[in-house]
């Protein structure tokens, strides 16, 4: 399970967050650009740092303001797989998904088996050779989504996975993501403008407002949420 109670000062307000994610679920963060969304996820992921309060997954101590506990990035076992995917351009799909175990100093011979299942998984094999600038939009979320997931993360962040997505791809893959995301077995945290990300991936939600959390539930209170600003045309 991932625990949260963590504090940031942002630049015009507070983030104060404190919720829960159960192992094998995932949870959706809705809200308005600038609410503190994709900070939230950098605060789990070690990029940046709470203020105070705690995080810990399993039971382990990821950072715990009162102990001084501020486990590095690469210590914590975390998958993120970013908006823009931050995928290396020159390097190839194979490499790209390569890098975390090569940093982890595995063993040639066991990477070479990781990226192939991972690569034949995503549909990616065939072309791991071609550079990750030069390939489309969804075969870029498949590699960011695989170099995530070779690591066997206990943890996995997404944020706005299917942004970059053309719209008439976006259901295909949003129901991918989804099988794919629940068969890890970990908890999850999507960052998400798209309601129907909510309802097609979702277990339970959340709706961040000014840093704040305005409303935590199932996913479906939050898609009642939005159904009624969009009849009242808000």
């Amino acid at each position: 399970m991932l625990e949260i109670d963590v504090k940031k000062r942002l630049r015009d307000f507070d983030l104060q967050v404190k919720l829960d994610v159960a192992r094998g679920k995932t949870l959706m963060l809705v809200g308005d650009n600038g609410c503190g969304k994709t900070t939230l996820l950098n605060l789990l992921a070690g990029l940046a740092d709470p203020d105070e309060g705690r995080i810990s997954l399993d039971g382990r101590a990821l950072y715990d303001s009162e102990s001084g506990t501020n486990l590095p990035p690469e210590a914590r076992g975390i998958g993120y797989v970013f908006q823009s995917y931050a995928l290396f351009p020159h390097m190839s799909i194979y490499d790209n998904v390569a890098f975390g175990l090569r940093t982890r100093r595995m063993a040639a011979g066991e990477i070479k088996v990781l990226v192939k299942e991972h690569l034949e998984a995503a549909g990616l094999w065939e072309i791991r050779k071609a550079k990750a600038a030069d390939v489309s939009g969804g075969q870029k979320q498949r590699i960011a989504l695989a170099r995530a997931l070779i690591i066997e993360p206990r943890l996995l962040l997404l944020d706005e996975p299917l942004s970059a997505l053309d719209v008439r791809k976006q259901a295909a893959m949003r129901k991918e993501l989804g099988e794919t995301i629940h068969a890890c077995g970990v908890p999850c945290l999507i960052v998400t403008h798209d309601l129907r990300d909510v309802a097609c991936m979702g277990d339970q939600a959340c709706l961040l407002e000014r840093g704040k959390i305005a409303l935590h539930g199932g996913a479906e209170e939050i898609l009642s949420w939005g159904s009624g600003m969009d009849a009242r045309g808000e």
